[in-house]
């Protein structure tokens, strides 16, 4: 009797052997269970492996993100401190990262401009971020002080807004089919027509939405005009903030402290947009969600979709009448299955527009594009 179980073992498990040496539909769906760091890792057991664990990658063009909040009790942000496992764990391959914390515990107690030097806390090196993410992968890491994030898990998860405390997340962008996602970064010694338009922020018939931020911009002057001005006449959607700082890329071309501006430009015709401007007179919870609801006119689709709010650090809690959360839970009530991420900063930039398909609705100068005490809602579809 035990002979036989031994045998019957045996055959069992050269019958499994077969079909995962052979049978690549089979093999193809146990891989879709799989995270796709292991994906990578499995690729190079044999050529049926990795040809079928390429075609999974290629299904995945579904965006992701980690999201963190809470004292963190290491040496590091709470964000960072949860990346690299969190990174184990999720179903895509990234091409772009988009990531923003919060500046006062990332920077340490410390984070106004004069006392930068005097940090409490590590600040992560930016080439061990890298390493958490393939090779090639552009990683844009943000600064600012106040953080709107959707926690990790599911798009219908309560958004939150922290203007206090600790808190951040990292977007990953996968490549997609149809949407093709350019970071940039130019500070005065590297912005020119020519930058710009290598950029794909002008002579772009494709461009969609751009998301720019602007670091150290109490001191830039004309300098963000250089980029709007192109902007709005074209017919993308703009969208953004001034933010604290910038902590990835790498600035080579420019010194500590020095002013500048990264974003990302969003080209192809799978990529649409939709955004409003909640006004100063936007002051209470049933008035934001009749703004925001505005959003729904441009009948963008949920799936594939994020949303994200720019908002002024004087706006919040304190222009509510002490209410938290009030524009982040009048989003959610609108768009319940889209995820919200953004910031608080010092200053916003946008406008109300749609972009879809082939057209344009509603233009703005360059002077309609920069507000101080609004809030900029906006959707991004990306296919």
């Amino acid at each position: 009797m035990c002979e036989n179980s031994v045998f019957d073992m045996s055959l069992q498990d050269s019958k499994a052997a077969y079909v995962l040496s052979n049978v690549a539909e089979v093999v193809e769906r146990i891989l879709t269970f799989v995270p796709t760091k292991s994906l990578l890792r499995i690729a190079s057991v044999c050529r049926l492996w990795r040809n079928c664990a390429r075609r999974v990658l290629r299904t995945q063009q579904q965006l992701t993100w980690v999201s963190a909040s809470g004292f963190s009790n290491s040496e590091v942000h709470a964000l960072c401190s949860i990346l690299a496992e969190e990174v184990e764990k999720v179903f895509l391959l990234p091409k772009t990262v988009l990531a923003m914390v919060d500046c006062e515990t990332f920077w340490g107690a410390y984070c106004n401009r004069q006392n930068k030097a005097k940090k409490s806390r590590n600040s992560p090196d930016t080439e061990e971020i890298n390493l958490l993410f393939p090779k090639g992968c552009d990683i844009m890491g943000i600064t600012t002080p106040g953080i709107v994030l959707t926690p990790s898990g599911s798009c219908s998860s309560p958004p939150q807004e922290y203007q206090e405390g600790e808190a951040g997340f990292a977007i990953m962008f996968p490549s997609m089919d149809g949407v093709h996602i350019k970071p940039f970064h130019f500070c005065k010694k590297s912005i020119s027509p020519t930058a710009l338009k290598e950029a794909g922020l002008v002579d772009n018939p494709e461009l969609r939405v751009v998301l720019l931020f602007v670091y150290e911009a109490y001191k830039s002057g004309p300098f963000l005009n250089q980029i709007l001005e192109p902007l709005a006449k074209s017919k993308a959607l703009i969208a953004g903030g001034l933010v604290e700082s910038v902590f990835s890329p790498a600035r080579h071309c420019c010194s500590q402290g020095a002013y500048g501006v990264v974003g990302l430009a969003l080209s192809g015709p799978k990529v649409q947009g939709a955004s409003v401007l909640l006004e100063q007179d936007v002051s209470n919870s049933k008035t934001a969600e009749a703004m925001i609801r505005r959003l729904k006119a441009a009948k963008i689709p949920e799936r594939n979709t994020l949303g994200f709010m720019f908002a002024c650090v004087g706006r919040g809690q304190h222009y509510y009448n002490n209410q938290s959360n009030v524009e982040a839970d009048a989003f959610r009530k609108v768009f319940p299955n889209t995820p919200l991420f953004g910031l608080f900063g010092n200053g916003e930039i946008g406008c109300d527009r749609i972009v879809k398909d082939d057209y344009t609705l509603c233009d703005s100068d360059i002077d309609g594009l920069q507000h101080e005490y609004t809030t900029v809602m906006t959707l991004v579809h990306l296919g």
